[in-house]
């Protein structure tokens, strides 16, 4: 069913799972004016067309975009598809207690998509073994399988340095990479203030380190404990790494994908800084990190390939 013209379709974007996550993911990314056309699917086909008519009726305040609901058969159209399906996490839980209801999912989805010519961004949570699990159904290059990841963990860090230091979040440059979960690790030894390293700056001590490290690790359980969900902050996170792969940025983002050799990291999905444009996630950067952080990336990877290997075969 569809709503509201807006211009030619050139760049489209599918999201599957519009429950609150999947909501933002849509507003988001008709505000940064990313897509000319957005479909939804849902299980509950009343949500989607709900949603669908809802974010149509705003079309005055956003570029133009065409809004409406597809089949997942019909996703195989879109440049990009997104995966916003799933439950999403309990304030007593961890992400990864969430993989035995999600990876199923996640599983069905890629069998669906297998031979898609576009890019599939996963958000739904445990993300990176769900980005595993997607990549071998689907049979994709690895390249087009990219999980929102530590791009949101990133975001977090930024925000909460700035406002430590009373500087703007665009002007700071610090990555969090690993696990989009608690095994996560901050790339201190990397991290820049406007080019002045971040243990050079007036002020700055290692031991604040440990301290926010600690907040960024537990931000969305923070959240989750007060409205019960995360999803406006992943909802931009994911317009952004949109806008990068429909208008070929190829920008540096902290995705997730399987790497395939970098850091010596094979067969295993998690963040590291990459390269996104129109053909997906293509180049994986391999950050400047001291002996502690490299420790802590591969205990982070090995986390990873437990939590896979715990759900055995899905086939």
């Amino acid at each position: 069913m569809g709503f509201n013209m807006g211009g030619g379709m050139h760049n489209t974007v599918g999201i599957i799972g519009v429950g609150s996550v999947g909501a933002s993911v849509a507003i988001s990314t008709l505000v940064s004016g990313a897509a000319d056309e957005l479909w939804l699917h849902d299980l509950n086909a009343a949500r989607a067309e709900g949603e669908a008519m809802d974010l149509a009726h705003g079309a005055c305040y956003y570029p133009g975009c065409k809004v409406r609901t597809a089949s997942i058969d019909q996703m195989r159209e879109a440049q990009v598809v997104v995966v916003a399906a799933g439950r999403g996490s309990r304030a007593d839980e961890t992400r990864l207690d969430l993989l035995r209801d999600n990876a199923r999912v996640a599983h069905d989805i890629g069998l669906a998509l297998a031979g898609f010519d576009g890019t599939v961004v996963v958000v739904s949570n445990p993300v990176d073994v769900l980005v595993q699990v997607l990549t071998q159904a689907s049979g994709l290059p690895s390249a087009r399988v990219l999980g929102t990841g530590t791009m949101l963990e990133t975001a977090r860090l930024r925000q909460m340095l700035g406002h430590q230091l009373h500087v703007a979040t665009d002007s700071l440059h610090a990555q969090v990479v690993g696990e989009h979960g608690d095994s996560k690790v901050v790339l201190w030894s990397g991290a820049n203030v406007g080019g002045v390293p971040l243990r050079d700056w007036p002020g700055w001590q290692r031991s604040q380190e440990p301290g926010l490290a600690h907040q960024v690790r537990t931000a969305a359980y923070e959240v989750i404990q007060r409205k019960g969900f995360t999803n406006h902050a992943i909802g931009l996170v994911t317009a952004r790494l949109l806008r990068s792969l429909l208008r070929g940025e190829d920008r540096v983002l902290t995705v997730s994908r399987v790497q395939d050799g970098a850091l010596g990291l094979h067969d295993v999905a998690l963040s590291l800084p990459t390269v996104v444009g129109r053909q997906g996630g293509t180049l994986v950067v391999a950050p400047a990190m001291d002996d502690a952080e490299h420790a802590a990336l591969a205990q982070s990877a090995r986390v990873l390939r437990d939590a896979r290997a715990s759900i055995g075969e899905l086939g």
